[in-house]
């Protein structure tokens, strides 16, 4: 038998203490005096960066311990690379996080070559609005309403044929018959638009209209773009004459596939997370993000920029995504093919 005495005690209660795995730090521990990094999956001076930046200015204050949040951009493949970063390499302690295009995620369940994620097991931490996106064309081009495309070629810019800019038009195509001819390859959306003002090119499909307010509401006031499309499943109050894509459908085999295509609209500026993040530091992440969107600074500092915003949680994001997982193989295969 062992005999405790008051010299013995403390002994065995560090002996004990030993036997027991240290307790993790909290979330304020962890992120006291860090750097976050936020990862943007295209270029400088397009519609994520600044939604992305935006962001950055102010989520710290709202996270336990108040990092410093440092965006950096990683551009190629429409943000595919990114995707892929953040679920192969990228840390897993909630240090990193990124902005990667809307319909990134859906890739692997489209088809895309080179996705190499599961979408389902990354950790979404919300998005900052439901997004309209719209095809335009350059006031010089011929084709001033949607029907045009149906009979004129119209040569539109786009970042990657992987990405909303090119996977719209493509879809149309397919889809609706239109003759939108790609010219795929720019880092970022911004370079499409200087690119159409250049005159390279006459158009865009898969343009944020959060972008065009944001960026380029002289141009449509102006008329100097023509708004042809509205590419989602409801229509933006700013845009009740332009049609919206799902009343083009000539039939309900194609009204479906559309829907399944564009309800990533829903995500329209979606931020995301590696797998595996603790479940706190997750946590607190979700909730840093959605008192941001609530908060008055970030709103009025959003408002000045001209951003929409709109916001939908993390845990609304996630069932999203794996609803559309769960999407009928037929129609997924239907809706891969018009993307291709």
């Amino acid at each position: 038998m062992i005999r405790l005495t008051v010299r013995t005690v403390p002994a065995l209660l560090l002996a004990l203490a030993s036997l027991v795995p240290a307790r993790a730090d909290s979330v304020a521990d962890f992120y006291q005096g860090r750097t976050i990094d936020l990862e943007v999956g295209y270029s400088t001076g397009g519609g994520y960066d600044i939604y992305a930046r935006m962001l950055a200015r102010h989520m710290g204050r709202f996270i336990p311990g108040n990092p410093t949040i440092v965006p950096k951009n990683m551009p190629g493949a429409g943000s595919l690379r990114l995707a892929n970063w953040l679920a192969q390499a990228a840390p897993r302690d909630g240090s990193t996080f990124g902005t990667i295009g809307r319909g990134t995620a859906f890739d692997p369940v489209l088809g895309q070559p080179g996705a190499q994620f599961a979408a389902g097991e990354l950790s979404w931490l919300g998005s900052m609005n439901q997004e309209v996106s719209i095809c335009a064309s350059w006031f010089d081009s011929g084709v001033t309403t949607f029907k045009d495309l149906e009979t004129k070629e119209l040569l539109v810019g786009a970042v990657s044929f992987n990405d909303d800019t090119g996977q719209f038009a493509k879809v149309l195509n397919t889809v609706l018959g239109t003759k939108m001819k790609i010219v795929a390859g720019y880092p970022g959306g911004n370079d499409v638009v200087l690119a159409m003002e250049r005159g390279e090119v006459k158009g865009r499909c898969g343009w944020s209209w959060s972008s065009v307010l944001a960026a380029h509401m002289a141009w449509w006031k102006e008329k100097k773009i023509n708004i042809l499309v509205q590419l989602a499943l409801n229509k933006h109050p700013d845009l009740p004459d332009v049609p919206l894509v799902t009343d083009l459908a000539t039939n309900p085999a194609q009204r479906q596939m559309l829907r399944m295509i564009f309800a990533r609209q829903v995500m329209g500026r979606p931020f995301v997370a590696p797998p595996g993040i603790p479940a706190d530091r997750l946590g607190a992440l979700r909730k840093a993000f959605m008192e941001t969107m609530a908060d008055k600074d970030f709103l009025a500092d959003a408002a000045r920029a001209k951003l929409e915003i709109n916001p939908v949680d993390g845990e609304k994001v996630h069932t999203l995504v794996k609803e559309i997982y769960a999407t009928p193989p037929e129609v997924a295969k239907q809706a891969a093919a018009a993307l291709k």
